[in-house]
């Protein structure tokens, strides 16, 4: 019997994110060691090693049919790929024609989504794997199938042991990826939370930024768990289990979204209230509640039940602070106190949100819990979007072509100066090369450091433990440690992978006489690399910023429009409201992301990059509003207000729609505006007998309308910018 104190370390191992896949690694590459050595057969291992790597670079998250299905393209592809490299070897006009098309073809799949893009890019991995063997016996035509099938065999091994794993442990993926949601949402809710601090001189903009980025987390979380259980989804009706997770997932998007609300400027309300205790109260509570969704993280991760310990007491403190402010009879308070209520209504719902997560199998189904599936499901739609991208204006085509030619030119500086070793350049530009500068520089310095420091261990290594038998295993370890690290500590996973190289290959030759070609070949192709994304159509973010910040503007439009359809119809959370709100939260975090990357590029590109921080903030500020709107939504009584609501949420949106589209097309754009002026004047007029409810509504459409002067400036001031680089650049 297990103590319990290990059974919960071997609970918290099992339920890391990289365990598992780490785990399959290590079985597959022992597996074919163990098979190698006892056949006494060591020159197999490097040929059914790549095969290995090659099939788990292609794995993506699915339901064990999907894996199936899956598994069976990527060993055509692979057998494909191969055979062609092996016939067309000897004919290098050919073989280069080939190579770069293929590469272009492959790259343009990358707009089929995830599963094809990774197909593709193994596949092409797998092509410049094939090419190393082939070299690596000189090049002759004699046994051109072993190295497809020693490649395939490696693959298929992995490929089955991947598939084996997602039957029997189906849901384990689905369990990782909500855990990771709701973690981002903890650490959300924790830099909510300082936004509250009753500070009169709190940066608010730099606390906005902070909240803007993690936002950007939080909505690659989403889309990953709602992809991981939506792959579970499409193959028969649901299980018990994956219903409760798709609870627990409909219970995060609600938590973002309140979470996210906004009711009023917080440097105002700590302006007001700074010799009160209300606004420590609200960041108390709003704290408590982010470390609530942590530690349903946690017990998400480690399959334990999650106690919620209701914030009773600290709700009851906060409103007998909000009643004892009420009853000083400050009419100066009165807007403010309003705002302050709607934000405890909003705290209190989050807390019953999180208190639902205790049994979500108790809660009632959603009413439509319908999940936008974006992959194709037809031959002709998949080549629809493929013709989409065959444009010089599509970033993936700029790839595409960007990469093909990169490969082209390694494959002619190979032949022009014949290094030993070659075709590890191309293998190096394929790993380098990224959609964009800023990935592309960054993966350079971590490709060049992380051989450095393999070859430099290996060096060691070698010369320390001269056993095959060890080095066998420190090669297993070293792949292993290349896939649990290649997505967040890409050095490491060079500087492993190196390591797995030299110990291969030194079980068949001299480890050492790879040491010198493996570091030339690296910077050889990083060069390549670097030079294909600087010369080749490359992406500078700076040039495209006004068509982002439109794209954004317009999605927080559309979102405002399905809001108001609510308060007109009735509160529905129903596919078409669910995907106008992820999709503002995808653009404010496709902003966030993009606005990092040109911190990335050359001075002179970059220039526009204070504007952009300045757009995101109120790009993110104007999401809250939006999201305090969403958060309260339900069909309003009949008031005479009504008119005045619709008239100004419909001039809220075409002016939303206008910036964007002027933006987008690069026309000037008027920075003030009478009307939105006047209009935001009227919505804050509140009459003395209105409800709560249109109070609200009004409130929140003032503050919407109060952000668009300071879009407007903004818009002009980029366009301007913009204008006046492409004059100085065409003079």
């Amino acid at each position: 019997m297990f103590s319990s104190p290990l059974l919960q370390s071997l609970r918290r191992l099992w339920a890391l994110d990289k365990f598992a896949y780490s785990l399959r690694v290590f079985v597959a590459l022992s597996g074919v060691m163990l098979a190698c050595w006892l056949q006494g057969r060591p020159e197999l291992v490097i040929p059914l090693f790549l095969g290995v790597i090659a099939s788990a670079l292609a794995e993506t998250d699915d339901h064990w049919l999907g894996r199936l299905q899956a598994l069976l393209v990527t060993l055509a592809c692979f057998s494909i790929a191969s055979l062609a490299v092996e016939l067309l070897f000897p004919y290098p006009l050919l073989f280069v024609a080939g190579l770069a098309l293929s590469t272009f073809a492959m790259t343009l799949l990358g707009a089929l989504g995830e599963r094809y893009a990774a197909i593709a890019s193994a596949t092409l991995i797998l092509s410049i794997y094939t090419m190393i063997g082939v070299d690596q016996r000189g090049g002759t035509p004699t046994d051109f199938w072993r190295e497809p099938v020693l490649l395939v065999i490696g693959a298929l091994w992995y490929g089955l042991l991947s598939v084996l794993w997602n039957a029997l442990f189906a849901n384990q993926p689905v369990q990782q990826s909500l855990a990771k949601l709701f973690l981002e949402l903890g650490e959300y809710l924790k830099i909510k939370s300082s936004l509250l601090e009753p500070l009169r001189q709190l940066d608010v903009e730099a606390q906005r930024l902070a909240l803007a980025r993690q936002n950007g987390r939080v909505v690659v979380a989403l889309n990953q768990a709602k992809e991981t259980i939506l792959a579970r989804l499409s193959h028969g009706r649901p299980s018990p289990k994956i219903s409760r997770y798709l609870k627990l997932y409909f219970i995060a998007q609600d938590v973002h979204e309140r979470a996210s609300s906004s009711h009023y400027p917080y440097n105002q309300l700590a302006e007001a209230f700074f010799h009160s205790d209300v606004l420590f109260r609200c960041q108390r509570l709003l704290n408590q509640q982010g470390k609530a969704c942590k530690a349903l993280a946690k017990a998400i991760q480690l399959r334990q039940p999650f106690d919620y310990n209701d914030s009773e007491l600290a709700l009851a403190d906060l409103n007998a602070s909000l009643e004892y402010l009420r009853e000083q009879g400050n009419p100066a308070w009165r807007g403010l106190l309003r705002s302050l209520g709607a934000l405890a209504a909003n705290l209190t719902t989050l807390d019953r949100k999180l208190s639902g997560a205790s049994n979500p199998d108790t809660l009632d189904d959603e009413q439509d819990s319908t999940l936008l599936d974006r992959s194709p499901h037809s031959l002709k739609e998949a080549l629809e979007r493929i013709r989409l991208q065959v444009s010089p204006t599509s970033l993936l085509f700029r790839h595409a072509l960007r990469l093909s030619l990169a490969l082209a030119a390694g494959y002619g500086v190979l032949h022009l100066i014949h290094p030993t070793q070659g075709y590890w350049i191309m293998l190096t530009t394929v790993f380098v090369c990224q959609p964009n500068y800023g990935a592309t520089r960054i993966r350079l310095v971590q490709r060049i450091l992380g051989t450095l420091i393999g070859l430099v261990a290996g060096w060691a290594l070698i010369d320390l433990f001269p056993n095959p038998l060890i080095q066998s295993l420190l090669a297993v370890i070293a792949g292993v440690a290349f896939f649990a690290s290649r997505s967040t500590r890409y050095t490491l996973a060079t500087a492993a992978i190196t390591l797995l190289v030299l110990f291969c290959f030194n079980q068949v030759g001299d480890g050492y006489g790879l040491i010198l070609p493996r570091l030339f070949d690296t910077l050889l192709g990083a060069l390549i690399a670097g030079a294909a994304v600087l010369l080749v159509l490359p992406d500078w973010h700076g040039r495209s910023l006004h068509r982002l910040v439109g794209g954004t503007l317009a999605c927080n439009s559309r979102y405002l429009r399905e809001i108001m359809q609510q308060y007109a119809n009735g509160k529905r959370d129903d596919l078409v409201y669910r995907t106008a709100r992820r999709n503002a939260h995808n653009a404010d975090a496709t902003l966030s992301t993009t606005l990092s990357n040109m911190l990335l590029e050359p001075g002179h590109f970059r220039k526009d990059a204070e504007i952009g921080f300045r757009f995101l903030v109120l790009s993110h500020t104007l999401l809250s509003y939006l999201s305090a709107l969403g958060a309260h939504r339900d069909r309003l009584p009949p008031a005479p207000s009504d008119a005045l609501i619709g008239e100004a949420a419909e001039r809220l949106t075409a002016s939303l729609d206008d910036i964007a589209a002027r933006l987008t097309e690069q026309r000037p754009v008027a920075i003030y505006s009478d009307e939105e002026d006047a209009l935001a004047k009227r919505l804050e007029e509140l009459p003395e007998d209105e409800d709560d409810a249109h109070r609200l509504v009004q409130t929140q459409l003032a503050l919407i309308c109060r952000q668009l002067t300071p879009l407007r400036t903004l818009a002009a001031h980029l366009l301007k910018k913009e204008s006046g680089a492409e004059q100085a650049e065409t003079a």
